[in-house]
């Protein structure tokens, strides 16, 4: 399946979702892409088929963020009084992280080349990150004498922690991809004709296991972070009751005992 914005291709239980913005470096605060990537969202929440996503850019670049030519013309979002910004950054580029932090199946972002500003931010909003080693990271909005107006300090805090997140928040500065894999901000960095493979093979690893597993357990890991344990035990619990009684948990126990592997249908 194709946008002209966002590309979208499924093999197997994997979607990728290629942000088709190359030659202006593949900005999401334009309210066309920030609708295609909330309404993807909504998609793969209702189909139960799909088990990983896989995010990255076309061209050169993973995402420059926000349009800097719409804002120095002040369209779009960036155009109007201060209470109609406040307005179009909520019901604007505001949308995406919170659609991704809903999202029910992990996201993979493959990073292949700068991730700037509202881009670097993107990057953060997915559960797993795989960059090139052309890939850089810069929360840069400083730079331009503005702030993360899409959550970037919430999200980088929760990624690399507070003191590394106030670096790059207060400098703006530019992190290489090897920097980045020291700091934790991806798990892995990968020449940049290795990454959709490495991405993928990644997913595969997430995918091949019980559908209703992997977005409870999602939906865990984001519930333990603002979660006492003691609620966060009490979902746990009545989410493995429900685990317990489903067939493909049945499945995998048989699977595990005939050394094979698992056959899973979702039910």
């Amino acid at each position: 399946m194709t946008d002209s914005l966002l590309l979208v291709q499924r093999v197997d239980h994997v979607e990728t979702w290629t942000l088709n913005l190359p030659d202006i470096r593949n900005p999401i605060s334009d309210s066309p892409m920030v609708d295609a990537l909330c309404d993807r969202v909504a998609t793969v929440n209702a189909d139960r088929e799909v088990r990983a996503v896989v995010l990255t850019g076309a061209g050169q670049a993973f995402s420059a963020g926000g349009n800097v030519k719409d804002m120095v013309d002040r369209r779009g979002m960036f155009a109007g009084s201060p209470n109609e910004m406040r307005d179009g950054y909520r019901s604007g580029i505001q949308r995406i992280p919170r659609a991704l932090y809903h999202c029910e199946v992990p996201v993979i972002a493959a990073i292949n080349g700068p991730a700037v500003g509202a881009g670097c931010d993107l990057a953060m909003m997915c559960d797993l990150r795989i960059a090139s080693t052309r890939a850089f990271f810069a929360e840069s909005f400083v730079q331009l004498g503005i702030i993360p107006g899409d959550g970037g300090a919430w999200l980088l805090t929760k990624a690399i922690g507070p003191m590394r997140a106030a670096e790059m928040a207060l400098t703006g500065d530019r992190v290489s991809a090897a920097t980045a894999l020291e700091w934790g901000m991806v798990s892995e960095v990968v020449e940049p004709e290795n990454l959709l493979d490495a991405a993928n093979a990644l997913a595969a690893r997430v995918a091949k296991n019980p559908p209703h597993s992997i977005r409870m357990a999602k939906k865990l890991l984001r519930e333990s972070q603002h979660q006492p344990l003691e609620s966060l035990l009490e979902l746990s619990a009545a989410m493995q009751a429900l685990a317990h009684h489903t067939k493909d948990h049945g499945e995998a126990l048989a699977a595990f005992s005939d050394k094979r592997a698992g056959q899973y249908q979702g039910r």
